[in-house]
């Protein structure tokens, strides 16, 4: 937890939950219940941060907005159907409120003609209260502090590389490094600010400003109501889509995993990694989360991001395990000693090593989507076919060898069980697109392969006593991963060994409606909390297991976990506390899973079926 203090001076703390999210598909934002703006990287997702206040208090940048307010209460609450978040303050002779938004793309009209920024509109809902607004960027993840000038009615940031312009509808400041004002507002009136880059200009007038808000939230309805889901907790579904949307480019159509990197797995430890790039596993399962909702553009744009990333490849490594989002090499990691990291959890690093590993698992996720979007969408093209014909070579030259799994583990390479299940998937997926497109491809060949897999696994991965299966050949400990087994179809949700294992999973794994990855020994230094999309992924196994009351109560805890807003993080301590990277993709498309099945599972006219 990072330590602030109210207006009062009575210290508070602020905790990865206490946040919402904002953006404009290129980049997003965290702002915080007290209205302070601490995390922000600008001018995309994975650029440099202008605010990390959020990984060092009074170091790292911020943009807060403070009402005179005693002991208020604070709240925070998004306009319905829509990523535009409105703070509250809330106290006994004031209350006012915020509303924060980036303007979407497809909205209209917006401010100077389309220039990317981020907006800020204070309200006094009762009283009269006076405000305090406070604009500190640090460039470049804090290690500059920018230069700062008056322009034409507003305030200049400039610094290496990068200029800022912060306009507003009350008097504005120069300070060393930051922006200030002070204003004082009576019931029912309201002041603006605007931050955005070097082409942004005053807003013609209040009212141009309000018909820019107005028009982000009629783009986010508009997108949001393309949803075809109406079953059970829609609006947790809904807002989880609205979550995985913002970590979408709509430059590119890549899929980020997090919106956040350096956010510790557990309070004081090392174990801090930038999430800010596409992983191919991640992106596949979010592809399938937005075609089960009725998103389809999202997945045929995906699909198409990671057509160009298979057509360059090297045919001795025909997919990367993670990219840039723009579709370059992810970049290499690198710690920030300046930083003194949330919470004091030290080292905060950007980049991420694991992008050197090999992950064998991520060819079937790929193939996963590649197959459900030629279900669902546009045929596959001969070019793109050929491709995933030396992917599905790749694979069945290289499945018996040892990897680093899907927790990219960073000790030796281990024969992992998910990394065997999921190039069975590869295989298996390329078969079934081969029939139903009549794609020519070596059909005996590759079903033998497939075929070879499922004795390998049946025959080597199992407990040597209890019979259940095991993370790693030849071992006995277990892996949550392994609930993905029946989820792709890997093997029966009802077949016995399957159910010793999930039961093997609900004892071992499990703690107070907590699922941990694994129990055993990683490679790294220090602990971490429960995976959050384990609970689910142990919710939609019982389901399919039949187990629907356990599956519902599951089901109940994970979705607790998630902060106010509906916003989950990457993992939760013992007390179900955020941990790690925010908001988290994997775990919202595992919810959306869970759900699907679940509320199907429920409905009285469900007849299971074979299709993945």
């Amino acid at each position: 937890m990072v330590e602030r203090h109210r207006s009062d001076g009575v210290p508070s703390l602020r905790t990865i939950g206490d946040h919402g999210i904002i953006g404009d598909l290129t980049t997003a934002a965290l702002v915080a219940r007290d209205g302070t703006i601490d995390y922000l990287c600008w001018p995309a997702l994975d650029s440099p941060t202008i605010f990390a206040d959020l990984l060092d208090v009074g170091s790292g940048g911020a943009f807060a907005i403070t009402p005179a307010l005693q002991n208020p209460r604070h709240m925070q609450i998004y306009v319905p159907d829509t990523n535009v978040l409105t703070t509250r303050w809330m106290g006994e002779d004031g209350s006012a409120e915020v509303v924060d938004l980036m303007p979407h793309p497809d909205a209209h009209p917006r401010p100077d003609h389309g220039a990317r920024c981020l907006i800020r509109r204070v309200t006094v809902t009762k009283g009269t209260v006076a405000f305090t607004a406070d604009c500190a960027p640090r460039f470049d993840y804090a290690r500059a502090v920018p230069d700062v000038s008056p322009v034409g009615g507003g305030v200049c940031f400039s610094g290496p590389g990068l200029t800022l312009r912060l306009f507003a509808s009350v008097p504005l400041t120069c300070a060393e490094g930051a922006a200030r004002s002070s204003f004082t507002l009576h019931v029912g009136e309201s002041a603006w600010f605007i931050l955005g880059g070097e082409t942004l200009t005053m807003p013609a007038d209040d009212a141009a400003l309000a018909a820019a808000i107005d028009g982000t939230v009629a783009a986010w309805r508009h997108w949001l109501h393309q949803a075809s889901y109406k079953g059970r907790w829609r609006e947790a579904v809904l807002r989880s889509a609205l979550a995985l949307k913002l970590l979408t480019s709509a430059e590119h159509g890549s899929i980020a995993a997090a919106a956040t990197f350096g956010l510790p797995e557990a309070s004081g430890a090392g174990r801090n990694w930038d999430y800010r790039a596409t992983w191919i596993r991640d992106a596949s399962f979010t592809v399938y989360a937005f075609m089960r909702l009725g998103f389809t553009d999202e997945a045929e744009d995906f699909r198409r991001w990671a057509a160009k990333r298979v057509m360059v490849a090297d045919p001795e490594h025909p997919i990367r395990i993670m990219y840039a989002l723009d579709g370059s090499e992810a970049r290499d990691e690198q710690e920030l000693p300046h930083l003194a990291g949330y919470a004091g959890s030290r080292p905060v690093r950007i980049g991420n090593a694991a992008h050197d590993q090999t992950q064998l698992d991520i060819f079937g996720e790929l193939m996963d989507s590649v197959y459900l979007s030629n279900k669902y969408g546009a045929a596959i093209s001969h070019e793109g076919w050929q491709h995933v014909r030396g992917i599905v070579e790749y694979v069945m030259r290289h499945w018996q060898e040892p990897d680093a799994g899907i927790w990219e583990m960073r000790g030796e390479a281990r024969h992992f069980l998910h990394s065997r299940v999921m190039c069975w998937v590869a295989i298996d997926r390329a078969l079934r697109l081969a029939h139903k497109r009549s794609l020519t491809a070596p059909m005996a060949e590759w079903t033998a392969c497939r075929d070879a897999i499922v004795a390998d696994v049946w025959e080597n991965f199992r407990h040597p006593e209890h019979g259940y299966f095991v993370q790693e050949r030849g071992g006995t400990e277990l892996d949550a991963a392994l609930l993905m087994m029946p989820l792709v179809r890997f093997v029966p949700a009802t077949d016995p060994v399957w159910l010793k294992t999930l039961d093997a999973i609900g004892t071992q794994l499990r703690d107070d409606g907590l699922v941990y990855r694994y129990r055993n020994a990683d490679g790294l230094e220090g602990g971490e909390g429960a995976f959050t999309t384990c609970t689910f992924w142990y919710a939609e196994c019982l389901a399919r297991a039949g187990r629907l009351d356990e599956a519902q109560i599951v089901l109940g805890k994970g979705m607790a976990y998630a902060n106010p807003l509906a916003l989950f993080s990457e993992e939760v301590d013992v007390r179900g506390l955020p941990l790690g990277n925010f908001p988290q993709a994997l775990t919202h498309l595992a919810f959306i899973s869970a759900a699907y099945f679940i509320d199907r599972r429920l409905d009285p006219s469900y007849r299971p079926n074979w299709q993945p």
